[in-house]
């Protein structure tokens, strides 16, 4: 089928879900062609700012990137670059103000946004509480929760002929009067499947949960305090509900908006499904990922190689926005405006078995830092090369870069750690910098199983060697203040959030949960999702948690 190297999972994860096929759905496309349609669309769109511009090498640069498997973009991209669908976006977020006319245009955008491949966040928290008075009708408010259901509902009808599933996250600020409803949402039913849900936390929550004070509740329509909780009750709640079935996660959202790079458009209130990319209302962005495998020379990183993807990356995805049939037209003005990208790895856990360093080490900490430290440096300056020849994004002025001395910047956020669920696959690697899940499993796709055995991992057997447990680590073999720690090592030196779920095993405690929490509180990380083995009924063997089956 193809001479890329591909793994039998690979290739069954294309031909299911990747390659195109005709009206009887018998595969038409082989991934060398599907490589070439891509990278023939992306580069067109040097030909906006130099109609005369060649760009018979930029195809060959960003193809040659995808074919040996070292950038991959996200999944919509892949599958519609060069298509007559044309939607290129993976991540979205939607507002939902209090009213019925805005809640159903929302829903109707969802709809456009889920048929083109995409994803969407949505904060509830302007909503009114349950029992609140709706006038002139006289009747009550169901409040946020009631219109999750409805948004869930209506993903499963959308997308239950989709190939790829759909995904939101549905955010509620810890000061809403509805909160203990929204925490306790996932843990009795089995609905809401097609939602991620995470508390909004602020500063003032964190500094009432260290000193043992009560924290105000806040009325969303009206702005008045209308109760006081005890903090420590509430993140009580919210490790409870998580150590039931993984939900709610918490967004650290002062801490986001303090990294918020147009401070002068608004705050951000929402992310996209899996965390990592806070957005500003009709924001979408465009992610791709460096598979790490491929920079390991000698023993260590090939940092100029890694500099040169980067920046061939950057201008891949610049190039996409510009090509982009968005859903929506004011989806479309608002990318445009602040034209977000977000450039991550995957592969990181496989690196480091490459080079012999252990997941759980000092080793893999400074390393990962420095990885990402030098890809957002890169990136920074390969978006500032774009400015100078196309211009500073529109909204500059606003931005915090005026204030810092920049002068150029084509992009307003560069870098996003992105869990890679499916692309990883195809390049046969670990997911983002989650440690590997499992060495031997069988993964289902789509309607189809296949076995699959690490590559690293069958080398050493076919040597007759046992492969070492301080190297070979599964992501249960990983402790949570692991995780933690190398979560917060990308984190320095990423624009956007990083996705990274914290594993426990299935005899984990609530308590243990819970300071996992208020650990990540004092740490600098946006945000934190834990997953407790077999809390969910029909746990995928594929996985380590079920947000990263529904995104890349």
């Amino acid at each position: 089928m193809s001479d890329i190297e591909l793994t039998p999972v690979a290739r069954a994860v294309m031909e299911k879900r990747y390659l195109a096929c005709d009206n009887s759905g018998r595969v038409i496309e082989t991934p060398e062609q599907l490589f070439h349609r891509v990278a023939r669309a992306v580069a067109e769109a040097d030909r906006m700012f130099d109609p005369g511009a060649s760009v018979g090498q930029t195809v060959k640069n960003f193809e040659s990137a995808m074919r040996s498997l070292t950038f991959l973009p996200n999944t919509p991209c892949l599958i519609h670059a060069g298509r007559p669908m044309g939607q290129l976006a993976a991540c979205f977020v939607l507002p939902v103000e209090d009213n019925l006319e805005s809640i159903f245009q929302t829903l109707k955008d969802t709809a456009l946004i889920h048929q083109s491949g995409g994803g969407t966040g949505f904060s509830f928290s302007r909503i009114r509480p349950r029992g609140d008075t709706i006038f002139p009708a006289f009747g009550v408010s169901g409040g946020p929760v009631s219109f999750i259901h409805l948004f869930d509902s209506a993903t499963f009808i959308i997308d239950r002929n989709q190939v790829r599933p759909g995904a939101n996250m549905g955010v509620l600020h810890v000061s809403h009067p509805d909160i203990e409803e929204f925490i306790r949402a996932k843990t009795q039913t089995l609905e809401m499947q097609n939602f991620n849900l995470s508390v909004a936390v602020d500063d003032r929550f964190i500094e009432c949960l260290e000193n043992g004070d009560d924290y105000p509740l806040v009325h969303s329509r009206t702005g008045a305090e209308v109760g006081k909780k005890p903090a420590r009750k509430i993140m009580d709640m919210i490790a409870e509900s998580a150590w039931k079935c993984g939900d709610p996660g918490i967004l650290f959202i002062d801490r986001i908006n303090r990294h918020n790079p147009t401070p002068g458009l608004g705050r951000i209130e929402a992310t996209n499904p899996c965390g990592e990319q806070p957005l500003l209302a009709y924001e979408s962005c465009t992610l791709g990922s460096l598979n790490l495998t491929r920079f390991v020379s000698g023993g260590g990183i090939d940092y100029a190689r890694l500099e040169e993807a980067v920046a061939l990356a950057v201008h891949f995805l610049d190039n996409v926005i510009e090509i982009n049939r968005h859903p929506l037209r004011r989806i479309e003005e608002w990318t445009r405006t602040n034209r977000k990208i977000g450039l991550g790895v995957m592969g990181f856990a496989d690196a480091l078995i490459m080079m012999g360093i252990s997941y759980q080490s000092e080793q893999a900490l400074a390393l990962g830092e420095k990885i990402m430290a030098r890809i957002n440096e890169a990136a920074a300056d390969a978006s500032a090369h774009l400015a100078e020849k196309r211009g500073n994004f529109p909204s500059f002025d606003h931005s915090v870069f005026p204030a810092a001395g920049v002068k150029h910047r084509r992009n307003a956020a560069v870098t996003t750690i992105a869990p890679t669920g499916t692309i990883s696959l195809i390049a046969g690697v670990s997911s983002g910098i989650e440690p590997v899940f499992a060495f031997h499993l069988n993964r289902r796709v789509v309607d189809e199983v296949v076995e699959e055995v690490h590559p690293l991992y069958r080398q050493y057997r076919e040597k007759g060697q046992v492969p070492p447990a301080e190297i070979f680590q599964t992501a249960w073999d990983v402790s949570p203040r692991w995780h933690l720690r190398i979560q917060e090592a990308f984190q320095k030196h990423t624009d956007n959030a990083v996705s990274k779920t914290v594993n426990f095993p299935a005899d984990a405690t609530i308590t243990d949960i819970r300071g996992l929490f208020e650990t990540a509180a004092r740490m600098a990380v946006k945000g934190v999702t834990v997953y407790r083995d077999q809390s969910r009924p029909g746990q995928s063997l594929s996985t380590a948690c079920a947000r990263c089956e529904r995104c890349d």
